[in-house]
């Protein structure tokens, strides 16, 4: 328990670090630009291949059901675009990065600390908050909500080649079923999310590796800790941020 509060104020005070520093000088512009790109182009087909695959399975099982009930396929497209966009969207796509991004970024971090680079910096007046935790930590809030949109245009063409292929529905019926009951709101619900997402991924995997120990085997620990606890946090986290927006009138 005490150790769990320790760690706890670790990251609150990780946190508040970074956001003191967010807008100090000098930007690490570059590291930025390459944390964007190893974070969003190099995600982007894992993303796209979860995405398309979500919103074939949402369609089919729709259309299945619906013909069980209605004895047609109905509201396929209803089904798919809604939730692909408030819940399925943002919540794949931040599990993905976490098991390909965030992870890394742990293990990455985490070498640094057990091979006393991060100290090196200390005494080289470099502060390693703003080299290594701030880039990260912006480029995932950047990209998150980028890919999430992605994803969800990939899934909702996933779900109307099997709604066209399976269930003889026309793109045009399928299209208009998915944009008729969908408002602005619904959107940005799903676009604060996919913010809020990234800056909890983000957060977590630098505070992992920026207070490993343990030489190899603290890597391997504070990596797979990463992973359990970004995931634990986003599910959790996810209720409750529903239950705000909406009391909030967004979505």
């Amino acid at each position: 328990m005490k150790k769990s509060i320790i760690g706890l104020g670790r990251y609150f005070l990780l946190v508040y670090d970074s956001f003191l520093n967010l807008f100090s000088s000098p930007f690490e512009k570059e590291i930025l630009i390459q944390q964007i790109y190893e974070i969003g182009l190099r995600s982007l087909p894992v993303c796209l291949m979860t995405s398309i695959a979500v919103g074939m399975v949402l369609a089919l099982q729709t259309g299945m059901a619906s013909m069980a009930v209605l004895n047609e396929p109905a509201y396929i497209g209803t089904v798919v675009s809604y939730s692909l966009i408030k819940e399925l969207g943002p919540m794949l796509t931040s599990v993905v990065l976490v098991g390909r991004i965030g992870a890394a970024i742990t293990a990455e971090i985490g070498t640094m600390r057990v091979t006393e680079q991060i100290d090196a910096m200390y005494t080289l007046g470099t502060d390693p908050i703003k080299y290594l935790i701030i880039p990260r930590i912006i480029a995932f809030t950047i990209v998150l909500p980028i890919l999430t949109l992605l994803s969800n245009i990939t899934g909702m063409i996933g779900g109307g080649i099997i709604s066209y292929l399976k269930f003889n529905i026309p793109s045009t019926i399928y299209i208009r079923d998915s944009l008729d009951y969908l408002y602005l709101d619904d959107f940005f619900h799903g676009l604060i999310k996919s913010v809020i997402f990234g800056i909890i991924i983000s957060t977590i995997a630098c505070y992992k590796g920026f207070y490993t120990e343990g030489g190899a085997e603290g890597v391997g620990k504070a990596t797979t800790g990463c992973v359990v606890m970004s995931v634990t946090t986003l599910l959790i986290g996810d209720y409750f941020l529903s239950s705000l927006l909406i009391s909030l009138g967004i979505g």
